[in-house]
């Protein structure tokens, strides 16, 4: 029997700051034969990455001043579901996560089975691909922190490279997460406090080279501390001591207010 379902739209956002020298390198390996559009937001970088990216043929949005990573994730997140997109694939462009395992990605969630997909590196040796052991150290403990409070068995929670259905980015305020690198955090929190959204992983190799971004030890710190603070807001909104405006779902909210 046919499956009349339409082809769900996958769309790659990719949020950019001087990523000049790896996008080409990045959008390479990306399969296009599944991906129906590929967004780059470029946020006021200093190099010729909007003219690369423009030369590729990706949609391009500019901002006028650097609004963080978080506020770049946001852009892409609007434009991707203003544009129609069934799956949203955030996407690194300093080629340092492998665009070749998109389709692993995607499946669970164009199957039905999953509303988040993350593409974790401690799945497999993240050591061997050049990972500063620090960073190991640091990730493995905030995971296994975020483990705890969240009731999850992830391998990791802090990669660049993920996918969501549109259900899960309609529903959760992601508009009100930090503009800071801590969004991939707020948003975890929300979708584990919606409850009703599955989340699942993939192993995904990746490189560390000079051209990758990477956030110095000092960032890091903030990083870990800033972590600690959406586990702290989570567990208080679950137990009621303080609920949060940030971690109630957009369709709840909107629905009490009518």
């Amino acid at each position: 029997m046919p499956n009349d379902r339409p082809e769900p739209k996958i769309v790659i956002v990719m949020p950019a700051y001087n990523a000049a020298k790896t996008l080409e390198q990045t959008y390479a390996d990306i399969p296009h034969d599944i991906v129906h559009h590929v967004i780059l937001v470029d946020d006021v970088s200093r190099d010729e990455t909007v003219e690369v990216a423009r030369k590729l043929g990706l949609e391009v949005i500019t901002h006028r001043q650097n609004r963080g990573y978080g506020g770049n994730q946001k852009t892409c997140y609007d434009r991707a579901l203003e544009w129609g997109a069934d799956v949203v694939v955030m996407l690194h462009p300093d080629y340092q996560y492998d665009a070749t395992r998109i389709p692993a990605l995607v499946a669970p969630i164009v199957a039905g089975e999953k509303d988040l997909m993350l593409g974790s590196r401690f799945l497999g040796d993240p050591l061997a691909g050049g990972m500063p052991r620090w960073k190991y150290v640091s990730n493995r403990f905030l995971t296994g922190v975020e483990n705890a409070a969240f009731g999850l068995h992830l391998s990791e929670y802090h990669t660049g490279l993920r996918a969501y259905s549109r259900r899960l980015l309609e529903t959760i305020p992601y508009r009100l997460n930090s503009d800071d690198f801590v969004f991939d955090q707020d948003l975890i929190a929300q979708v584990v406090a919606a409850r009703g959204f599955a989340i699942g992983e993939i192993a995904v190799p990746t490189r560390y080279f000079d051209e990758a971004s990477s956030v110095n030890f000092k960032r890091s710190v903030v990083y870990g501390l800033s972590t600690l603070r959406v586990v702290g807001r989570y567990l208080l909104h679950r137990t009621g001591l303080r609920r949060s405006r940030k971690l109630r779902p957009r369709a709840r909210r909107e629905a009490g207010a009518a």
